[in-house]
């Protein structure tokens, strides 16, 4: 019986799927010496990680985790385009935590130098380095990679796979591999006749599966097309496995209490709770408490009727106190200068503008709370968990309950969104941790949405003052300095213990790297020394930067007495056709004239990020009943769509998850604490304001980029333009319900 090495079967199984009687394929150069996780049983050969037939049909072993964004079902059509295997036919499992599945993208970021530089060179260092990921074993689903990381590779699995079973069947039948096609999960002979992949599993184990060529893009028949989303249907029908859906024999519910200052707990009275019906236990967790009762609505009761009293934050108690150490820093040596290009201090006659801006506190309030399943024995852990960074997760949970890895099994379930949340560990960690607290015992553990909010890692606030002369109706200068506590930093000290040297690229991202042509331009990055608790949200620094750049350059527009849309096109012209291109695709799209009647406003804006450059039009109407949005054009170029009604959901849903920000998104500070506790206080942009949106993709651009994140920092700014036009009242600071009578 095919196992993966020390994990039992049985957690690599969903539904009716199982690895029996299979053979595994695919060969690609970069993962050769990565172990497979794959072990053969009787009657079994695996040769790859990725790609097994079986008697059943073809499954997909997905090196990504499925969190809505359709990467799974993206990562299959990669696959069965060069292996030739019908749709019908797949089945997608999430892979366990393993080298094999390593990101090789991660450590290409570190390559100083804007992306839209890249040359065919540069972006091959950028792949050697990436592969520095296998030995750190760097697995994680996250940063707009996916697709980059898996567009060859999982094409290659596909394509050796489909050699090696022709050399199978040309072994049984005696006649030249040449003369044996593929088609619909079957090889053809000369004469028609179909032999079906889960036919020649037995031939084909002891072939070594050869390095093919990859077929031309003319010739692809799932690749480029909207295809069947594989997870629909168990999303559909309610049988679709997340976290929160785990159930097992003798199962109990918790929840968890943690110190939502970071600082630890001082006591705690559970006095009341321990004595409710069907709490069964109440742990010190050290920097807070858990509860473990017969169900999981008795757990968050009993959880918040104990009197707990928590240490004092080690940074400023309040909203105006962060803030103003945030300002504060913007006097400190910058940590960075990445972008530092003629001389800003040049003595240029021109018109100044100068402005400073500001963006709150953001939670990811992720659909599906952070969930964890556990089951501890002793001598062994399983964890069930939707999960970015499953060898990260797996490896915390092992150290947290005194195990070796080899001795925990991670399931990575698909999740309710996760946004960079569920790239964190200590959800899953606080699961195994309360099951070792009762052993031989499941216990599902769920946040409650309160807890949520309170103990997330948050997008920091940042501050930025910049400084531009126009001339002849050009940009002659930008100078900008970008102030606020560093996530890379914050993350890495958390995460690995240290922090990587250099400057910190991450935190100017979105703005030191745009494709503007201006002769004088820096972006300085000023790191305020401050502990609250930060993570990695849905387009990281870009979701900051990209608004205040971009509203910078529409002040900057305006100013110089110019059309909005057309003074980015000629910064980008001089700079990077692709991102040009599509400033003027998104121009075509709203029939952009530079004008608008009474009571409509309408903003562009345009942010490169994770290797796409993006550019949106938004329009608003004041309805006399409030301010609402209408439209939403998109243009983006992602150099190759691989699946088209997967990048458009990714666009809208990126505008979506930016305009929620942008309207409303605060978390503010009290005591330490967050005061906002759930959707009432904390809410997102719902679907009858949700704008009509169209989107165009192009493929002008040299190399792939990402879809789920880039086109969330340009909707921040499209609106906020888009409020200017309407209005004449520039906003400066976020969230923009403070200022406009928007409707929510």
């Amino acid at each position: 019986m095919g196992r993966i090495k020390t994990i039992a079967r049985r957690s690599f199984l969903i539904g009716s799927a199982a690895i029996v009687g299979g053979v595994a394929f695919g060969v690609y150069q970069v993962n050769k010496d990565a172990p497979n996780p794959l072990v053969a049983g009787d009657g079994e050969a695996t040769l790859n990680p990725f790609v097994l037939i079986t008697q059943d049909g073809v499954t997909l072993i997905a090196p990504r985790a499925e969190m809505g964004q359709g990467v799974q079902t993206t990562l299959a059509a990669l696959a069965a385009e060069e292996l030739d295997v019908a749709w019908e036919d797949i089945t997608v499992l999430h892979g366990p935590p393993a080298q094999a599945y390593y990101n090789s993208v991660f450590l290409g970021f570190a390559i100083p130098g804007a992306h839209y530089k890249d040359t065919p060179f540069k972006h091959g260092l950028r792949q050697q380095v990436g592969k520095i990921g296998k030995l750190l074993d760097l697995q994680g689903t996250g940063g707009s990679t996916s697709m980059k990381d898996f567009y060859e590779r999982m094409r290659h699995a596909g394509a050796s796979g489909r050699e090696a079973l022709k050399i199978a069947a040309a072994k049984q039948l005696g006649v030249d591999v040449a003369e044996l096609t593929t088609q619909d999960s079957a090889v053809i002979t000369p004469d028609g006749t179909r032999i079906p992949y889960s036919d020649l599993v037995e031939a084909a184990r002891d072939v070594t599966p050869p390095d093919v060529e990859l077929r031309d893009k003319s010739t692809w028949k799932y690749l480029g097309k909207p295809m069947p989303r594989i997870d629909m249907v168990g999303k559909s029908t309610g049988t679709a496995q997340y976290a929160t859906d785990i159930q097992m024999d003798g199962m109990k519910f918790a929840t968890v209490r943690m110190s939502p200052t970071r600082n630890g707990m001082i006591s705690y009275d559970d006095s009341i709770a321990k004595d409710m019906d069907g709490v069964e236990a109440i742990i010190d967790m050290g920097d807070g408490i858990a509860v473990i009762a017969t169900n999981t609505w008795l757990a968050i009761q009993a959880a918040e009727a104990v009197d707990i009293t928590w240490a004092r934050a080690a940074y400023p108690a309040d909203t105006a106190g962060l803030r103003a150490a945030i300002v504060a820093s913007l006097d400190d040596e910058p940590n960075s200068v990445v972008r530092d290009d003629g001389d800003v201090n040049a003595a240029i006659a021109g018109t100044e503008v100068t402005a400073e801006y500001y963006v709150p506190w953001l939670a990811h309030t992720t659909m599906e709370p952070m969930t964890a399943t556990a089951h501890f024995t002793g001598d062994t852990l399983e964890v069930w968990s939707g999960n970015q960074a499953p060898t990260a997760t797996r490896d915390a949970c092992a150290k947290a309950v005194g195990l070796d890895p080899a001795q925990v099994t991670l399931n990575t379930t698909m999740m309710g969104g996760a946004f960079g949340r569920r790239g964190e560990s200590d959800f899953s960690v606080q699961a195994a941790l309360i099951a070792k607290a009762m052993p031989n015992t499941p216990i599902r553990m769920t946040w409650s949405r309160e807890e949520d909010i309170r103990n997330d890692f948050f997008r920091p606030a940042i501050v930025a003052q910049f400084r531009g002369v126009v001339q002849d109706g050009k940009a002659a200068i930008v100078d900008g300095k970008i102030a606020g506590p560093s996530v890379f930093h914050i993350s890495s000290l958390r995460q690995q213990g240290s922090i990587p040297p250099g400057p910190d690229r991450l935190h100017v991202e979105g703005a030191a790297d745009q494709p503007y042509g201006i002769p004088n331009f820096r972006i300085a990055g000023h790191l305020t020394d401050m502990d609250v608790p930060l993570g990695f949200w849905r387009s990281v620094g870009a979701s900051a930067n990209g608004f205040m750049l971009d509203t910078f350059i529409d002040e900057m527009a305006h100013a110089a007495g110019a059309d909005p849309l057309q003074f980015r096109l000629d910064l980008a012209r001089a700079e990077h056709a692709p991102s040009a291109a599509v400033i003027e695709a998104v121009g075509d799209m709203s029939g952009w004239t530079g004008s608008t009647p009474d009571g409509i406003g309408r903003g562009v804006a345009f942010t490169h990020s994770f290797g796409t450059p993006v550019a949106e039009v938004i329009e608003v109407e004041d309805t006399g009943n409030g301010i609402k949005i209408n439209k939403c054009w998109i243009s983006a170029d992602l150099g190759v769509v691989l699946d088209p009604s997967i990048v458009e959901a990714q666009m809208t849903s990126g505008v979506i998850y930016g305009l929620s920000a942008a309207m409303q998104g605060e978390i503010t500070f009290s005591d330490g604490i967050a005061e906002q506790e759930n959707f009432y206080d904390y809410d997102a942009v719902r679907m009858h304001t949700v704008p009509e949106f169209e989107v165009r993709l192009l493929e002008n651009n040299p190399f792939i980029g990402g879809a789920g994140e880039p086109s969330t920092p340009p909707s921040m700014p499209a609106l906020g333009n888009a409020l200017f036009d309407l209005t004449g009242t520039r906003a400066r600071e976020l969230p923009l319900i403070k200022t406009f009578d928007l409707i929510l």
